[in-house]
């Protein structure tokens, strides 16, 4: 207890000491709550009297027939660096952000095609890193550790694959089928899993919105779509383009098999702005609460420190709720896709 006052105040001390370091500036909580949820060309680690402390990533832009490389510092500051420039709102909100290109009087040309390495693309990198090493340390462990008590990484993986195996891929695939589709829905879990718990990380390198992105979630259920339809069987298709409905349904108007096929594409949209939706909404609800203090401190510290405390412990609660939900999106997401592809292997239509 006496460890958690002193991290609570601490953050409040934190707190107020931004508050005097930006006191001139204002605060904006719907920036805040954007920027946090957008990607970026660099890794902030600390805001501190007035100016970004970041880690630089690498540029790789395609313009002129060429690729151009160099580290996103280079546009630190609104600086040009070889006729490029972050875009701001006086570009477009639609270029806010983005890299382009200018003419010799700051004027926008035009939107070069960027391939660069982002916070979430190195988010990205480092949660498949961190499963690599840990599926590989647990398979290595395994080898050498037959017939004995497996260690505790050996044993946290094992953990989840009966779990899948067990409670996801046998009640909704079959038993014996459903070991063709293990692969991919332990790594789609631990995948959807691992994202989440590292975006509730306050620093590097956590803190990547990845699954909070729509861009990576219309991925992930892409990839269940194309599993999932690859599975199919003949009794699945005649089962919606001739239902088991009274015939007034299917003629003269095609209704139920044009409901049928339109259902098949509606389950990966479902899959894509669940996970979005409930990612999203969790750190927007964490970092409205932080901006409370904000809010309040720009009127005076001492009311900064009177809502703090308030602040703090709710975000603390909103925590440990999005750890559960980090697990509860991850289950529901390979839960679905081992429903859908259990649904697309049926043997026949009753």
């Amino acid at each position: 207890m006496k460890k958690f006052i002193c991290i609570t105040f601490g953050l409040l001390l934190l707190v107020s000491y931004n508050l005097k370091a930006e006191e001139n500036e204002g605060f904006n909580a719907g920036e805040l709550i954007m920027e946090h949820l957008g990607d970026e060309h660099s890794w902030e680690i600390l805001h501190y009297r007035g100016k970004d402390i970041a880690i630089p990533l690498p540029v790789i832009l395609f313009d002129e027939g060429s690729l151009k490389f160099f580290m996103s510092s280079k546009l630190d500051d609104n600086n040009i660096y070889k006729g490029y420039r972050l875009g701001t709102k006086s570009d477009g909100d639609n270029l806010k952000g983005k890299i382009i290109k200018v003419d010799n009087n700051n004027h926008f040309i035009s939107k070069p095609l960027d391939f660069s390495i982002t916070k979430n693309v190195l988010g990205l990198i480092i949660v498949c890193f961190i499963m690599c090493c840990v599926v590989l340390s647990a398979s290595k462990s395994a080898k050498k550790r037959k017939d004995k008590t497996p260690n505790s990484v050996q044993n946290l993986v094992e953990i989840f694959i009966e779990f899948i195996e067990n409670d996801i891929a046998i009640p909704n695939i079959g038993n014996g089928a459903h070991t063709k589709y293990m692969n991919y829905l332990l790594s789609i879990f631990l995948f959807i899993f691992l994202c989440n718990i590292m975006g509730l990380l306050p620093c590097f390198p956590g803190g990547a919105n990845i699954t909070g992105n729509i861009a990576v979630t219309l991925v992930l259920a892409l990839l269940t779509f194309f599993v999932f339809i690859s599975s199919s069987t003949k009794a699945y298709w005649k089962g919606i383009v001739n239902p088991n409905v009274p015939m007034w349904l299917k003629v003269p108007i095609p209704l139920m098999p044009a409901l049928e096929f339109v259902e098949i594409f509606t389950k990966p949209f479902s899959l894509c702005v669940r996970l979005f939706a409930n990612i999203t909404a969790g750190h927007v609800i964490l970092i409205s609460f932080i901006s409370i203090i904000f809010i309040f401190g720009e009127k005076s510290v001492g009311l900064a420190y009177g809502v703090g405390v308030g602040s703090v412990l709710f975000s603390v609660f909103m925590t440990l709720i999005e750890m559960l939900v980090a697990f509860i999106q991850a289950y529901v997401f390979t839960l679905l896709s081992a429903i859908y592809i259990g649904m697309a292997r049926e043997t026949s239509h009753e």
